[in-house]
């Protein structure tokens, strides 16, 4: 069996470095029936510096296709252009199964590229849904499930979701492989990272905030509103980190917004970390302040107290079970919601961290069945 995985974005490295892992183990286990995986990376999100250590350190082996997609302003062109190459790796490879992963451009782009040359796609991280059309991102994941042969599930929630949209074959609930990772990384993470004495930090001691969401960011008043929080809210014993991400950093200097930031020394900007680094800073942080889904759940996952940047969240058990407060943009919300102390319970649906294994053994038995 023949598998190509399509990814271009950080989250979507760290999902799949958990299921190429147990592709490698269902390999070992069963030598007659092996799963060959090819890897084609978008460059949705690509810095060759920090591509190359990213892969090093999930252990991801090298992309058989690499294209240059990043940087283009327009998500129509990027599809285009993420099409083109993927089509011509398909018919290169005639693979079984297309993998994708999450809800992004090169989510979209690899189910549309693998439903032309009727392909069977398989998403992981599938059932989500903000129900905010406005979302780039939510239209990408509703599109993709409606292509997808094989929907991997990490809530019940989220095939709750696909059954009112009459996708009813097909799904499996699997748990989240991103907990999966949370348990494997997280202990890596103690071992090697350096980011607390680097930064002069105690854990417990300071707030992370990660920002980068476009309803945000290329919004004037919504991207001054979070900063001004920020700048509130940081005191010399509880700094904020904000780890700044290129498209934040464009427009914090388009808005004029750094003479804001520089009133406030305890308002820390610093580079794009690691991924171990970023688990480290997750792990320790008093409260993590943040518009990205990903985050939202590893704060559930390090047991950090978390606030989301947005007026919803796909991950609505994390606001259910007391972890994750949604509060927008506005400034007074975000810094009351900092004085609030909700009970927190625990989230089972998650999983057992075996959600990786559960999906490759899906795959297989599944092409065993003749679903391909």
């Amino acid at each position: 069996m023949k598998i190509v995985t399509v990814i271009g974005a950080r989250p979507q490295f760290i999902k799949a470095a958990m299921v190429s892992r147990a592709i490698a183990v269902y390999n070992n286990i069963d030598e007659n029936h092996k799963i060959k995986e090819c890897i084609l990376h978008t460059g949705q999100h690509y810095d060759k510096n920090m591509n190359d250590v990213f892969f090093k350190e999930l252990g991801l082996k090298k992309p058989d296709w690499q294209l240059c997609c990043g940087g283009i302003a327009s998500s129509t062109k990027m599809l285009s252009e993420m099409l083109t190459g993927i089509e011509k790796a398909l018919l290169e490879c005639q693979p079984d199964y297309v993998l994708v992963y999450g809800d992004t451009n090169s989510t979209l782009a690899g189910a549309l590229a693998a439903s032309q040359l009727h392909i069977p796609v398989v998403h992981v991280e599938a059932g989500l849904r903000s129900f905010n059309k406005w979302m780039p991102e939510e239209i990408n994941r509703i599109l993709t499930d409606h292509m997808s042969s094989i929907l991997f599930c990490p809530t019940y929630k989220a095939i709750e979701n696909l059954a009112k949209e009459n996708i009813t074959d097909g799904m499996f609930y699997t748990g989240d492989v991103m907990y999966d990772a949370a348990l494997s990384f997280g202990k890596v993470a103690e071992e090697k990272s350096g980011i607390l004495s680097e930064l002069g930090l105690q854990p417990e001691k300071f707030r992370l905030c990660t920002v980068h969401r476009a309803e945000n960011t290329d919004h004037p008043e919504r991207l001054t509103q979070i900063i001004l929080a920020l700048v509130e809210i940081a005191v010399p014993d509880c700094p904020v980190i904000l780890p700044l991400h290129p498209r934040t950093k464009a427009y914090i200097k388009n808005y004029n917004l750094n003479a804001t930031i520089a009133t406030n020394e305890s308002l820390r900007l610093i580079e794009p970390v690691d991924y171990l680094d970023m688990v480290m800073l997750e792990k320790n942080a008093k409260t993590i302040l943040t518009d990205s889904g990903g985050v939202q759940k590893e704060a559930y996952f390090f047991r950090t107290p978390c606030v989301t940047l947005r007026e919803e969240t796909e991950w609505t058990e994390t606001v259910e079970a007391g972890w994750n407060q949604i509060v927008g943009y506005n400034t007074e919300k975000i810094v009351e919601s900092l004085e609030l102390n909700p009970e927190r319970l625990e989230i089972k649906e998650y999983g057992d961290g075996h959600a990786a294994e559960k999906i490759v053994n899906a795959i297989a038995k599944s092409y065993e069945a003749g679903i391909h």
